[in-house]
């Protein structure tokens, strides 16, 4: 037996939820809008969800079709890719589980990270769903699998799952990544019942390690406090933020991820923020491919920040000072935000009233530097060096040409584990970037050799693009064993 992505797909697809006969379940809610086709089209989950999440059982709701359809998308649909990562490979390396747990002083801190999320996640749930609010149970069920499982710990353990061997590591990463899964679904239940036993039961029938028959005969998931880790928590979170920043600027420049840069500079306001962002400074410097992280203190730096009033929330706290609190502003900008970066306010005395602001009163608008693109959001500011020299466009070349092969591979059908031979038609362009980085290229794509040659027949080969106006034609052969 294997996980089965495909069935749960067949299940979640449409919007409609089947039964183990494979027949559309669906129930009127009364008298919302056309609820029977509403149900039909996007499934009761998908609308449970909706209506649950989107206000608060006291409030009222528009109704909205849309927004029904965004949270099949975005929720159900990212939670489904989630767990058909993680069954493509379990498939592979033949995981079900078996294993012992890996002790959580031996995994890496990645995994140390989100379930230390995982367990707070428990915590709050629990405690929303005691006080009656499952909206807030299910946005906070929401946040959890968009901002930090799939688009933080999928992504960056990729490569965990990918690689050949089975290791303790890859053992841990499967461990974890199943756990997560399991308790999303026991978390997730009351709101969408049809789903989350599914997925439940997908899982639980490879690996039985629950004795229940269904997810809503299990225990409901209980917070091991002990594998919370607030200081871990944070510095993650800074690693978080800090890449959101530079891919917000490499976005904004149109430089792709793919294509290395140099240095991200960052001011210091605080030794222990440096010290929690250099214990995550490689993570960091991995996602947004950039090669080193440069720490500078305020008085070093040359970035320039200017200051903008929120009128809209001043003018509450000044009334009749809001002239002078202006005019204070426009002397004293450079002390009105080393204050706010550092303590998240900062103290007006004007006639004997004080006034204070805070992070939402002022807007920190960073100047860029030539040569770099600056960022800034509450303590933290980030300079990109945008600068590409030969060496870094080879690279960022070398990187393309990785992703259009293994988009090649895909399409053949061929085997994660199945080794090729590579040849590209030669331009002028790329000849220099393929030659200098042969060796990180054929180990990304499984290829025994890698030849450059003078023509390569189109009718046997796939035409690529890796950047603007740079073409060339590529043919792979799958090696037999």
């Amino acid at each position: 037996m294997c996980f089965d992505s495909v069935a749960f797909k067949n299940v979640v697809s449409n919007g409609l939820v089947l039964d183990k006969n494979g027949q559309k379940m669906s129930k009127r809610l009364g008298n919302a809008i056309d609820p029977f086709e509403t149900i039909e089209k996007y499934g009761p989950d998908a609308t449970r969800w909706y209506m649950i999440t989107n206000a608060a059982p006291w409030d009222n709701l528009k109704f909205d079709l849309e927004g029904i359809a965004e949270v099949q998308r975005k929720f159900f649909g990212t939670l489904h890719n989630t767990y058909s990562f993680f069954a493509l490979y379990a498939n592979v390396d033949g995981f079900n589980y078996k294993e012992a747990d890996v002790p959580m002083n031996e995994r890496p801190e990645i995994d140390r990270w989100i379930l230390s999320e995982l367990n707070t996640l428990i915590k709050k749930v629990d405690e929303a769903y005691n006080d009656y609010e499952p909206h807030r149970a299910g946005r906070l069920i929401e946040s959890f699998v968009d901002e930090h499982l799939s688009n933080w710990y999928v992504r960056l353990c990729r490569r965990r799952f990918w690689k050949g061997e089975y290791s303790q590591d890859k053992i841990a990463a499967y461990q974890t990544l199943y756990r997560c899964l399991e308790v999303i679904a026991q978390l997730s239940a009351p709101i969408a019942p049809f789903f989350m036993d599914r997925l439940f039961n997908d899982l639980n029938s490879i690996t039985n390690r629950n004795k229940a028959e269904s997810i809503h005969l299990s225990d409901f998931p209980v917070v091991d406090e002990k594998q919370i880790d607030k200081n871990l928590e944070e510095r993650m979170e800074l690693a978080q933020k800090i890449s959101s920043m530079v891919l917000s600027i490499r976005k904004k420049e149109n430089i792709r991820v793919r294509q290395p840069l140099k240095t991200i500079q960052i001011p210091v306001l605080d030794d222990s923020i440096k010290a929690k962002i250099e214990a995550v400074q490689e993570l960091i410097l991995s996602e947004v491919n950039v090669k080193a992280i440069e720490f500078v203190s305020e008085a070093d730096t040359q970035i320039v920040k200017n200051l903008k009033l929120n009128f809209k929330t001043l003018g509450k706290k000044c009334a009749k000072h809001m002239k002078a609190v202006q005019a204070f502003a426009n002397e004293n900008a450079a002390a009105i935000i080393s204050g706010i970066e550092k303590t998240g306010t900062f103290e007006i005395k004007i006639e004997a009233e004080s006034i204070v602001l805070e992070a939402e009163d002022v807007e920190i608008i960073p100047v860029d530097i030539p040569g770099w693109k600056v960022a800034n959001s509450g303590q933290l500011t980030v300079a990109l060096d945008v600068t590409i020299s030969p060496e870094l466009k080879e690279e960022g070349i070398a990187r393309e040409l990785v992703n259009r092969i293994q988009n090649l591979r895909k399409d053949s059908n061929l085997d994660l584990t199945d080794r090729i031979d590579v040849k590209i038609q030669r331009n002028s362009a790329i000849n220099s970037a393929i030659n200098n980085n042969l060796d990180y290229i054929c180990a990304e794509i499984l290829a025994s050799s890698l030849e450059l040659v003078d023509n390569v027949d189109a009718a046997k080969g796939s035409e690529v693009e890796l950047e603007e106006d740079v073409k060339t034609i590529i043919t792979i052969t799958k090696l037999l064993n």
